[in-house]
């Protein structure tokens, strides 16, 4: 009876060599798609390092302010001859620089940000607006808003302790209200 058990309970039973075989198989097989997306990973990134998309700004975090268009003069909203407004912010622990800015309504709105030390994100609430603000290159952020209010432009990307309580926001006038600035003035909220 017990030579017919061991037969029958045998007989569903797979040999142990052929296990250890197909699990060898299996790891190898895991292993070598592991390596694969790993190699992809890291060459992609070697590549977008050495070989930056056509359209990226670079800048250099540490003399931004010293010279070009962020030293602190440049920051805030500025007529552009087109008639559009241009938005130059800096993003820096724990604050937008400047941390308000005004933009006249139903007219196209170009912020251009960068950070100073780490990787910020660019939020406008009720609007669709978002972008990653990366150290050492300039983010371009085309936007208009066609009711005037105003509208809270927080950090959404964890950039530290104080990260919580960074944000700036963005007043948008009717455009009969907005100054008429020269295309050497500037405008932020504390210039209406």
């Amino acid at each position: 009876m017990a030579d017919q058990l061991n037969n029958e309970g045998a007989a569903g039973l797979i040999p142990e060599p052929v296990i250890v075989k197909t699990e060898r198989r299996w790891f190898l097989a895991m292993a070598a798609m592991l390596g694969v997306m790993l190699a992809v990973i890291v060459l992609t990134g070697i590549g977008q390092m050495l070989h930056p998309l056509s359209d990226v700004e670079t800048i250099d975090p540490a003399t931004l302010h010293l010279q070009g268009e962020f030293v602190e003069s440049n920051l805030g909203s500025a007529l552009e001859p087109d008639g559009s407004i241009t938005v130059r912010i800096i993003a820096e622990q724990y604050m937008f620089v400047p941390h308000c800015a005004v933009v006249p309504a139903s007219t196209p709105v170009r912020f251009r940000l960068t950070s100073a030390d780490v990787t910020h994100g660019f939020f406008v609430q009720s609007t669709n607006t978002n972008a990653m603000v990366v150290p050492g290159y300039v983010t371009n952020v085309r936007t208009s808003f066609e009711s005037p209010g105003t509208y809270q432009m927080p950090c959404d990307e964890f950039c530290g302790f104080g990260h919580h309580a960074m944000a700036a926001r963005v007043v948008v006038v009717p455009k009969d209200q907005f100054k008429n600035l020269r295309p050497d003035e500037r405008m932020n909220c504390g210039t209406q």
